[in-house]
């Protein structure tokens, strides 16, 4: 495929589709509105909080599973497997329980994004020999044991939340687009954008840090200070959409690999297809979780990883088929 073609698909294809999806998620509710009565409400202003809300994280955390993917040069790398999706929510559930969310709409994103950080560094720690390499199966095994144990943690807090606060913290932990406060949208919108521009801007480090460390060093990459870049990027990305929508796992993983395998590895059109891509994916999940067992509404998160969890465990047992060809 040239690039003509891929810049045909993504920009006349996937954007054109994301809009359409976009305006349809706006009439699909768990409870039937009719158009005139929905204008004169605030439920369109409700609703388009919601889509736009979607439309951000399935972006953000579509594009950390591709920066993950690539700097781990592991296919089965993404926010949620890794642990990071759970330090986030271990460090917004701390600011949620504490009640620090009414110092500023930076504090939930704040918290969840040191939470996601820290979670990536003790991960690439635990797994780190000591001759410097990282295994896949102890990366993997790394991430799986950190996220046991912040998850944990993460019940015991909403075992000793106050009753008041029990509810939503639970709601949130199971993944949930629910937008009340306006002003967090807005900084989750600002990092999200912010993130997308810097690894757009990169796209060339990350297509070298997929042939290995050495040979991207060999090339003239500044290894050890475009990983910096990129954990950083890619955690505040995810303690964004986490701080504002909880826990949504398996977006990282399922998108990058379709985007792959449709456009090829080349970040520099992999990593706005894939946020497109993972945009559409989240706000027609959600409007299947609107919908579905309608008039009750399922966690959007139930529904991701009813869809991710599978396709996890193919990706496990075809984990000798090199993905970078």
């Amino acid at each position: 495929m040239t690039d003509t073609h891929k810049n045909v698909l993504i920009y006349g294809v996937l954007l054109p589709g994301l809009a359409g999806l976009c305006f349809l998620a706006l009439f699909a509710g768990a409870v039937p509105v009719a158009v005139g009565e929905m204008l004169e409400s605030s439920v369109i202003r409700l609703r388009l909080a919601r889509v736009v809300l979607a439309v951000f994280a399935g972006a953000g955390l579509s594009v950390a599973g591709v920066i993950f993917q690539a700097l781990l040069r592991n296919p089965l790398a993404e926010p949620y497997v890794l642990g990071v999706s759970s330090g986030a929510g271990l460090g917004a559930a701390i600011a949620i329980v504490l009640g620090l969310g009414t110092l500023g709409a930076w504090t939930l994103p704040g918290m969840a994004f040191a939470g996601a950080l820290c979670t990536i560094i003790l991960v690439y720690m635990l797994a780190r020999t000591p001759g410097g390499a990282v295994p896949v199966q102890t990366l993997l095994l790394s991430g799986v044991v950190t996220s046991a144990v912040l998850g944990s943690l993460l019940m015991f807090l909403v075992s000793v939340s106050p009753s008041d606060q029990l509810h939503s913290v639970v709601w949130w932990l199971l993944g949930n687009l629910q937008i009340f406060d306006r002003s967090l949208l807005r900084m989750v919108m600002a990092i999200v954008t912010a993130g997308l521009a810097t690894t757009l801007l990169f796209s060339r480090d990350l297509n070298l840090m997929t042939l290995g460390e050495d040979p991207a060093a060999h090339l003239g990459l500044k290894v050890e200070q475009s990983k910096k870049l990129f954990f950083v990027v890619a955690s505040l990305m995810t303690g964004g959409a986490v701080a504002a929508c909880g826990l949504i796992g398996f977006v990282g993983l399922i998108v990058p690999h379709i985007v792959r395998l449709v456009i090829g590895p080349n970040h520099r059109h992999l990593v706005p297809a894939s946020a497109l891509t993972g945009a559409a994916f989240l706000v027609l999940a959600d409007g299947f979780a609107r919908t579905i067992i309608a008039p009750l509404e399922i966690p959007v998160g139930v529904v991701t990883a009813m869809a991710g969890g599978p396709f996890f465990l193919v990706l496990l047992r075809r984990r000798k088929t090199t993905y970078w060809r």
